[in-house]
């Protein structure tokens, strides 16, 4: 197991070494702070260059068997957006709500 120092790391990343302090400070890069020093494990800066490739899409994957991503018939529908003609018609039914007209006092003289 290889150990490698913080420019040694940033070499190996193809970073520079401030980034790979920060991140390793915050945690995403593994590393350990030794005393003064940063110390790094080949074989988990390796496994972190990996987790960082990227995934297959869904939609690249080419195949001769047709896929059903969803098996249910009975999925049942909530929230979502509201489409503006919706919007509208809901608008206008409630501005057209009938509103009592005030009584008005009447006297005659």
């Amino acid at each position: 197991m290889k150990t490698l120092t913080l420019n040694e790391a940033a070499q190996f990343l193809k970073m520079h070494p401030e980034e790979v302090r920060r991140r390793a400070k915050a945690g995403i890069i593994p590393g350990a702070k030794v005393g003064k020093c940063w110390v790094f494990v080949e074989d988990d800066l390796v496994a972190y260059l990996r987790s960082l490739y990227a995934t297959p899409r869904q939609a690249l994957q080419v195949g001769h068997e047709e896929k059903q991503l969803c098996h249910s018939v009975n999925v049942v529908r909530r929230g979502g957006l509201v489409s503006p003609h919706q919007a509208a018609s809901e608008l206008d039914a409630l501005l057209q709500l009938k509103i009592k007209p005030k009584h008005r006092n009447s006297t005659t003289s």
